[in-house]
């Protein structure tokens, strides 16, 4: 079976490709799931971040975005001691911040997930030239994205990192061409194909 390349190591890269990355996505605990594990990915690699998700699952109360956004300085400085959490205090303070942010938007738009879809008119975007392998770590899409994301208050999440969420929730199908869940998405779901 043909994966993308990036995945294939037999183990939690390979078993996130098959099971999550880039399959649509339309459930808003799994989207702030992602969002806070990609602030804590700013400056370090998603491997990292996907065998630590235990722990930030521990860390912010099962990944519950109500339950974050009430989290206090005594369960700041109660996650800072916890083995093998990421250190940063900024980013911490930002996935709180986030998660407010987040309820905000929820209110708006009666979810995060029709508030983030709506960027793509709820199609899966295919992008020609990054199947005929010219990649991109950010684009037009996440930009905007990003930019109205900063306007509502959300921190530390630039265009690349907003790119990452895009296509780890399926809103872009980047998986390479080859690979099985390339065709498995395009199957499933409403497709729009960009030049």
């Amino acid at each position: 079976m043909n994966r993308c390349k990036w995945c294939c190591d037999g183990g939690i890269n390979q078993k996130y490709h098959d099971e999550e990355w880039g399959i649509p996505l339309h459930d808003d605990k799994r989207h702030f799931e992602y969002i806070l594990m990609e602030v804590m990915q700013c400056g370090l690699n998603w491997t990292m971040m996907l065998k630590k998700r235990d722990i930030f699952r521990k860390c912010f109360n099962n990944f519950e975005v109500k339950a974050v956004a009430r989290l206090g300085e005594e369960e700041i400085e109660q996650i800072l001691q916890i083995d093998g959490m990421i250190k940063s205090r900024r980013k911490i303070d930002a996935i709180i911040n986030n998660a407010k942010c987040f309820l905000t938007v929820v209110e708006e738009f009666g979810s995060f997930d029709q508030y983030i879809w709506s960027f793509s008119n709820y199609q899966t975007l295919v992008y020609k030239k990054h199947h005929e392998g010219q990649l991109e770590a950010s684009n037009e899409l996440s930009d905007r994205l990003s930019k109205d994301l900063k306007k509502r208050g959300f921190k530390f999440l630039g265009s690349i990192t907003v790119y990452s969420h895009l296509q780890a929730c399926g809103i872009i199908n980047d998986h390479e061409p080859e690979c099985w869940m390339y065709g498995d998405i395009i199957s499933k779901g409403d497709v729009k194909y960009i030049e």
